[in-house]
Formats: C-alpha cells, sequence, structure tokens
C-alpha cells in the first residue's frame, strides 16, 4: 500500500476526500484498503463508544498508518450509558450462535458512527464515507442490511447542508454481498495485514482473541474457508 496522499500545494487535488469508518476489525481494514485502491483520500473515523474489547481502538490506529489513511481521528460517544449490549454492558459475551438478534447488538450503534462520519465528510467537503458492513457473515444485526445504508444515505442528502446544496452523499458499503472468505482474499490482494487488526468481542488488553465468541467464529471461519493462514492472535 503507497503512503498517505498529501493534498496538492494550492489546496486542490485531483483525489477526492472520502470518511472511512475503521473499528480495527478484519473488515473495516479491507475497505479502507479499498477505498485507497479506488483513490479517496481517506480521513480514518473511529468511535470509542464504551466497548469493554477498546483494543480494537489500538489496533484502528495501527491500521490507518500501515494503509495510509491521510488522518485518523477517534470520536467518544459513552453508549455504555444506554447499556442494552453485551459489548457496552455487564452482560455476558455468548460463545455460542443465537438465534434472533445476538446481546452483542448494540442499539443503534451504526446510525451513531454514520452520523458522526456525515458530520465530518460535511466539514471536509468530502461526498463519500465507507463503512465495512455487511449482509452475508453480520451475525443478524439489523443495521447491516442494504435498506439501512440506503435510508441512512437518503437521510444524508436530506439533513445537510451539502447535500440540500446539490453535492449529494453516498455511502459506500463494498462489502455488503461478501463472505468473510471472500473478505479475507480480497485483504490479501490489497496488502492487508490481518495480524494487526482486532475483531474479538472480548479481547483482552493487549488484543488476544478469545477464540470463542462470534466473531472469533465468523473471523476464523472465514480464513479457513478461504484457505488462508489465520494470523489471528489468541489467548
Amino acid at each position: 500500500m503507497s503512503p498517505a496522499v498529501e493534498p496538492a500545494e494550492n489546496g486542490e487535488s485531483t483525489m477526492k476526500n472520502a470518511v472511512v469508518l475503521l473499528s480495527g476489525g478484519m473488515d473495516s481494514a479491507v475497505v479502507l484498503a479499498i477505498a485507497r485502491q479506488q483513490g479517496f483520500v481517506c480521513h480514518a473515523l473511529s468511535v470509542s463508544y464504551g466497548q469493554r474489547h477498546t483494543a480494537e481502538l489500538a489496533a484502528a490506529a495501527r491500521v490507518a498508518q500501515a494503509l495510509g489513511a491521510y488522518a485518523h481521528k477517534t470520536v467518544a460517544v459513552d453508549l455504555r450509558s444506554i447499556g442494552g449490549s453485551a459489548l457496552t454492558d455487564d452482560i455476558a459475551v455468548p460463545e455460542s450462535p443465537q438465534a434472533g438478534i445476538p446481546v452483542t447488538y448494540v442499539p443503534a450503534r451504526n446510525t451513531i458512527m454514520l452520523s458522526i462520519a456525515l458530520g465530518w465528510a460535511e466539514v471536509l467537503g468530502a461526498q463519500d464515507i465507507f463503512c465495512g458492513v455487511n449482509a452475508v457473515d453480520y451475525s443478524g444485526y439489523p443495521d447491516c442490511r442494504p435498506e439501512f445504508i440506503q435510508a441512512f444515505e437518503r437521510l444524508g442528502n436530506l439533513a445537510t447542508r451539502s447535500g440540500v446544496e446539490g453535492n449529494r452523499l453516498a455511502v459506500h458499503a463494498p462489502l455488503m454481498a461478501m463472505s468473510k472468505a471472500q473478505i479475507a482474499q480480497e485483504g490479501i490482494r490489497l496488502g492487508v495485514d490481518f495480524s494487526a487488526t482486532v475483531s474479538c468481542y472480548q479481547a483482552d488488553e493487549n488484543g488476544l482473541a478469545c477464540g470463542r465468541c462470534d466473531a472469533c467464529r465468523l473471523r476464523a471461519e472465514g480464513f479457513r474457508a478461504a484457505a488462508v493462514a489465520d494470523p489471528t492472535r489468541y489467548a
């Protein structure tokens, strides 16, 4: 991956700015690599939302640097204060698949993250937001469906000065229809170092994965199906 792209000295550039949501997991790392490959000047955005697995934020910083993000910002939002999820509340993280929407779903998380990305994009004059939502291996989360992304894009174009003035916003979810195996293969093609990423819902402070939660299971199955060695650092 080439180094981060500097804007032209006169303040103009043929390359467009984009905001890329970067959690520190494998999916968002691949999305950042895709956006860079497409020629965007990437402003990576992470959200410290009260998640118990804070090691993913350190991973996001590593990934942003390694994949040549022009800038990386972390914004704090206290979703632990409202709870309601095993990722933010004192609820056990399940270690076997659950029927329906699992307790690892964080209420309104993707809506909040995309809203912050929307605000930063408007300040930057960016008309493109990238996120790593996936409708294939998505654990049943309602805010990972194409209908949600389409609805948020409509909202973004209705709710911002930029959108009202005709600078249309696009929300890109390039992994939407990809399996975890396909995501792993795409990441390898783009030079993503998956060992730097953290996906585990209960990773320790050093980023070591439990190997048992839903996120670990999906990740491991993806590498196995892709015939790629699993670089995950397990506890």
